[in-house]
Parts: C-alpha cells; structure tokens; sequence
C-alpha cells in the first residue's frame, strides 16, 4: 500500500492538480461517511473514463477536471473483491488518518494503486 513509483511519475501531476481544485470537497465527504457511520475507510476512486466502483462523485466535464471522481469506501471494495477479505486488515493498518490524508484509487486503462495525498493545510 506504499505510493508507487510509477504512479509518482506518471499520474501525481495530473491528479494533484484535480486534488487541489476538490480537496475540500472530498475532506467533506470523507468526514461525513465517517461522521455517518458509513465506514472509517473511505477511498475516492480517480479514473480517466467511469468505472463501475463506488458512486459517481465529480464528473470530470461538470468540474472541468481530468479525472472522473466517485466515492466509495473499504467494505465496498471488499465486497467487490478488489481488496480481498483475507487482506482488509492489512489495508486498516496502512491507512492513513483521513482527517491529514484522503486515500485515492487511482485506475487507469490496465493500472490500478491507491495512494494517499495530504489535503492542503488550512
């Protein structure tokens, strides 16, 4: 669950400058479906076209940003298998407090990785 190489290099640029422009807005979501007792693990799904994971969130064409943005959490991504049930413990350890981070899943055509990006100080 470490921030993959590839992924600095190739997509940190593009998604840090959607972040900046949604990063209130997504430190908001993340407290609220946890405030809401939806689940403590919540996770934003940053794709270039729609993927059938979580909620849609952020169009990319109704914010003008390059990346689709939907909302999801850990159970969900148990329940659909992309984190296997045997290694959801893993994952909770490696999460990182989302009041200081908010955890991506970043997907693109075969590439797939979460990440973790420090919201902006206030």
């Amino acid at each position: 669950m470490e921030n993959d190489p590839e992924l600095n290099g190739k997509y940190l640029g593009t998604i840090s400058k959607d972040f900046v422009v949604v990063a209130e807005t997504l430190k908001e979501a993340s407290y609220q479906v946890r405030k809401r007792k939806i689940s403590d693990y919540p996770i934003f799904v940053f794709s270039r076209t729609q993927v059938p994971v979580g909620s849609n969130f952020l169009n990319k064409e109704e914010v003008a940003l390059e990346w689709h943005i939907n909302a999801s959490y850990l159970e969900d991504f148990v329940q659909r298998q992309l984190v296997l049930e045997d290694k959801a413990d893993d994952f909770k350890a490696a999460y990182k407090d989302p009041d200081e981070f908010c955890c991506l899943f970043v997907v693109d055509d075969d590439f797939q990785n979460f990440v973790f990006i420090p919201f902006p100080e206030d």
